[in-house]
């Protein structure tokens, strides 16, 4: 999903994923792709990771263009400005993309926007703002490895098979804890430098989200205006605190409607909308579909005999 970008910031996408998938995504990065036209400079509201497996071409980041070069990972982090992207651009290049949302760690994890912030495995995310994806180095006797791992990841998604549920986060764990390895010098750097304001922030969502929970009610919480909070979270995010409360609501109201059959009433009630009908609107506006609909989607996708029947 993509916002609109608005005075002169970058449009900013979403994923959310199809009632039924994991929330984790790959592909090929590389020339012949989109062979033609560009991709506009935008930020995501969730992690990734590019790995480059050759020589070639460019990748733009914050204010920095950098060379491709073999054994390139790039950890883009939520908020990361992503320069205007050229077909020209990955002229030559071979890599993969992954992206994912926390969901994919496991129904445990705490929402989205809390978790790339204290998770141990995605702390090298813990970034955000224009300053631009960090740029790691992974050394040549690994580099075999990482294709092995990523491509195991990818055949999960694409053929899911039996147990594909369990394996793909499995492979994408491991993913992370190599990330995390390959990113030690630069983790102790970012937890002295954390920001304390946004974990300030999203402790206040995290634990107040199911309530009725406004701009003004997170300012208060912090101790700073509502304004410079606004200016602050959307600067180093791409979003809104508004956009993070329902962003949050949204990730548990998903898990409800999946995991469990409570009414929609219900549902909406516990992740802070006592109006039925208004829940209904934002998660249609947020989905493209009414909770009751989505519901149904995800059943069918799971049971494999339903799939055979609509099919």
């Amino acid at each position: 999903m993509r916002t609109a970008p608005d005075r002169g910031r970058p449009a900013t996408y979403s994923r959310l994923p199809a009632p039924g998938e994991l929330p984790v995504a790959t592909w090929r990065l590389e020339h012949g792709r989109d062979a033609t036209g560009s991709f506009e400079e935008h930020m995501h509201d969730f992690p990734g990771l590019a790995y480059f497996q050759t020589d070639g071409g460019l990748l733009r980041t914050g204010r920095r263009t950098w060379p491709i070069e073999a054994g390139n990972l790039f950890v883009i982090a939520p908020g990361d400005v992503m320069g205007h992207i050229h077909a020209t651009d990955l002229a030559g290049s071979n890599g993969w993309g992954v992206f994912f949302t926390a969901d994919a760690l496991g129904p445990d994890v705490p929402g989205a926007h809390l978790a790339w912030r204290t998770h141990p495995l995605l702390f090298p995310f813990v970034r955000g703002g224009a300053i631009g994806a960090l740029r790691l180095r992974v050394p040549e006797p690994d580099r075999a490895g990482w294709v092995a791992r990523i491509e195991a990841l990818h055949d999960e998604l694409v053929r899911r098979r039996d147990g594909y549920r369990e394996a793909a986060p499995a492979h994408l764990v491991l993913l992370l804890v190599d990330v995390s390895r390959l990113a030690a010098d630069v983790v102790g750097d970012l937890r002295e430098n954390r920001e304390p304001l946004l974990a300030e922030v999203f402790d206040v969502i995290e634990r107040r989200y199911p309530q009725p929970l406004s701009l003004r009610d997170v300012a208060a919480a912090v101790n700073i205006s509502p304004g410079h909070l606004t200016s602050t979270v959307r600067r180093q995010t791409g979003r809104t605190v508004q956009q993070w409360i329902t962003e949050r609501r949204m990730v548990q109201a998903r898990r409800l409607l999946a995991a469990t059959e409570l009414s929609i009433g219900e549902v909406g009630r516990r992740v802070g909308f006592p109006d039925a009908g208004y829940f209904a609107r934002t998660f249609g506006r947020a989905h493209g579909m009414s909770p009751a609909r989505w519901r149904q989607a995800g059943a069918a996708r799971q049971d494999p005999f339903a799939l055979v029947e609509s099919g």
